[in-house]
């Protein structure tokens, strides 16, 4: 049976890309399945996803893309469709983001390898039941003990091969260091639509301000807090008569959908950057 890939690039916009990218394709016996482009005509850069299947393997398709993407300038990626992300979770003591990333995996619906969770605070501090068998390391940190805390999540992520950190309402603040070394491959999800109410109960500023929407945000780390590569964002209306807590209830449930469909988006190759900003070729 063919296999199928995914090939995700972009490039300075130049005529031919399409015409020569499906061409190499179809010279490797290989037939598209799926395709959507985008051309920033402000930044002049050209944006491709192709899901397409074949029976050559992934060595002979990629030395076919090669010579296309050292002449167009591409930033480029080819991906069998199937392989699995491995994936790493960092939590603190709100694990409602964490409970729905563990469903969501076990029913298909996020085909990832979650090959470990670590937290700032014990495992018996989450009220989640599905971690099962997947490691979990409680990594303590204090202000004295950030550095040598952030150098075991390195360590962890190099140790477990994990290509995709999530931060499941992680409560604390990446140093530069950290969030440079997981550029691109860090995800966050912040408690507001625009990051409006920084710090400690969000939810309870919002109400104090008298707001009529709260949402949430899931965005690339980046060392600018709160302020990476936007990937998915959603809200919810609410009113004079919603108390703090309701306030807290309805965006758990945002904050996990927004974070969910930002990490399917990714371990999809539905994601390229854009700059300051990202293109996301959804579903």
């Amino acid at each position: 049976m063919p296999q199928t890939y995914t090939l995700v690039l972009s490039c300075p916009d130049r005529p031919g890309i399409v015409h020569y990218v499906s061409g190499a394709i179809f010279a490797q016996g290989g037939n598209i399945l799926e395709s959507r482009q985008f051309d920033d005509r402000e930044t002049g850069r050209f944006f491709l996803r192709i899901m397409f299947e074949s029976d050559n393997d992934l060595d002979s398709l990629r030395a076919a893309i090669a010579p296309l993407g050292a002449d167009y300038g591409m930033d480029w990626k080819l991906a069998p469709a199937d392989q699995r992300m491995r994936v790493l979770i960092l939590v603190s003591k709100f694990d409602h983001c964490l409970g729905y990333l563990l469903y969501k995996q076990r029913i298909g619906e996020l085909p990832m390898d979650i090959v470990t969770i670590a937290g700032n605070h014990p495992a018996d501090s989450l009220t989640v039941s599905q971690i099962g068998n997947i490691p979990f390391h409680h990594l303590p940190i204090t202000k004295d003990s950030k550095p040598q805390q952030e150098a075991r999540i390195k360590a962890l992520v190099e140790e477990t091969g994990a290509e995709l950190v999530i931060l499941a309402r992680y409560m604390q603040i990446l140093s530069d260091d950290l969030a440079a070394f997981l550029s691109g491959r860090c995800i966050n999800i912040h408690h507001s639509f625009l990051p409006s109410f920084k710090g400690a109960k969000p939810y309870h500023q919002a109400h104090a301000r008298g707001v009529k929407m709260i949402g949430a945000t899931a965005h690339y780390v980046t060392a600018d807090l709160d302020e990476g590569p936007i990937i998915h964002q959603a809200t919810e209306a609410v009113s004079h008569e919603d108390t703090p807590d309701d306030l807290v209830r309805k965006g758990r449930e945002i904050e996990s959908r927004v974070l969910g469909r930002a990490v399917g988006w990714h371990i999809a190759h539905r994601v390229l950057a854009n700059g300051a900003k990202t293109v996301v070729f959804g579903n």
